[in-house]
């Protein structure tokens, strides 16, 4: 049988439990400030395999004419554009003036960069306003079997 004294209940009072709350909090701050600034100084090693050949992005269907689309390529952005003029393409999506990621603007059919307005020609990647001082470099672009395929950067990509 149980009696009242078999249930020990621990004494804590309102200041210690206050205490002991205020000591959390400080190691729960300082170790919130500190892992990331370890996490950034100390990076995980990366192990890249480096360049494995052209990537399927998708089929051709998945780009009609007029549009662009942005895909991930070993970890960077490229943008897929087709149009009539140029048929399908592909550019770093990468800003030349900030680093930007780019997108396309179907009603002016133009690479659009958000930052400052950086305006880019689909078929050529050239500057055709706004701020960036150099065009979008291309990607290696095939298409095979009715697949699109982007290969390795025919140029600097914007802080690589």
């Amino acid at each position: 049988m149980n009696t009242q004294s078999d249930w020990q209940t621990p004494n804590i009072s309102r200041r210690g439990f206050l205490q002991w709350l205020l000591g959390f909090s400080v190691v729960s701050t300082v170790a919130g400030i500190l892992v990331p600034v370890i996490g950034y100084l100390w990076p995980p090693s990366r192990q890249g395999v480096g360049y494995q050949g052209p990537i399927p992005v998708g089929a051709v269907e998945d780009f009609p004419v007029g549009a662009g689309k942005v895909v991930p390529v070993n970890d960077k952005p490229v943008i897929i554009v087709n149009t009539k003029a140029g048929g399908i393409k592909a550019f770093s999506a990468i800003c030349t003036h900030l680093g930007c990621v780019v997108d396309w603007k179907k009603e002016k059919g133009v690479i659009h960069s958000p930052c400052h307005e950086g305006l880019f020609n689909p078929v050529t990647g050239a500057v055709v306003g706004g701020p960036p001082p150099r065009p979008l470099p291309p990607y290696e672009l095939t298409i095979k079997d009715g697949k699109v395929y982007v290969g390795k950067p025919l140029g600097q990509i914007y802080g690589a």
